[in-house]
């Protein structure tokens, strides 16, 4: 029937292009989630959420930096809707991620199935789809569900294990518990960098100008969308 057809279109795969190479091109990213995402259990833990809570947070809203601010707005007591539209505003960006990614992938891809695996679309997940392009590979929805499961499940299970762990987990190493807030920045970066051109520095210079400028004069979620 047209399922079985739709299943096995996803399964002939090239390889390096099918769901296994998604989950091992995922490994640099798992790496950096798994940290992190324990960082943000332990600081929900000690923001007095439960393990449940802590990991619904995660499940549903899975937007990786900003759940920490997720948790300061609503643990200091921020209305809802404001909590909600901040948290908008600044995620604003992902809606790029997808039109960027087909329009580097070209006309002849795939788009099927991208309700379902463009939920994984994270900064460094783009990142990497985009660099997988950029170097040569043919865009595929199995090697995107691959690339974006294997993330998903890292920043689940990272918050849940530093959730369980609880909140006074990190107090004894301050020096780690400040670097993990940095890693999620560094790894995106580390990604673009790689498929950087002499073509896209006049982007990534108005965009770092209009990041800084608008971070300066009005905040950091302004400067994110200026940028």
């Amino acid at each position: 029937g047209p399922l079985a057809g739709q299943g096995a279109e996803m399964a002939e795969q090239q390889p390096g292009q099918g769901f296994r190479a998604g989950l091992l091109a995922a490994v640099p990213i798992v790496l950096g989630y798994l940290p992190i995402a324990f960082s943000f259990g332990v600081a929900a833990g000690k923001a007095g959420l439960s393990l449940t809570e802590a990991g619904m947070l995660s499940l549903v809203i899975y937007a990786g930096a900003s759940q920490f601010l997720a948790l300061a707005l609503v643990t200091g007591g921020a209305p809802l809707l404001v909590a909600v539209a901040t948290l908008v505003a600044m995620n604003l960006r992902h809606l790029l991620y997808g039109p960027a990614l087909m329009k580097q992938a070209g006309p002849g891809a795939g788009r099927r199935f991208a309700w379902a695996w463009a939920w994984g679309l994270t900064d460094e997940v783009f990142g990497q789809a985009l660099g997988a392009l950029a170097r040569g590979q043919r865009f595929s929805e199995a090697y995107m569900f691959g690339l974006g499961l294997a993330a998903y499940a890292a920043w689940v299970l990272g918050t849940l294990a530093g959730a369980w762990a609880g909140g006074g987990a990190l107090e004894a190493w301050p020096a780690l518990d400040a670097a993990l807030g940095f890693m999620l920045s560094a790894l995106f970066l580390a990604l673009l960098l790689s498929v950087l051109n002499r073509a896209a520095l006049p982007v990534v210079a108005a965009a770092v100008l209009a990041t800084v400028a608008g971070t300066l004069i009005w905040s950091g979620t302004a400067g994110i969308l200026a940028g």
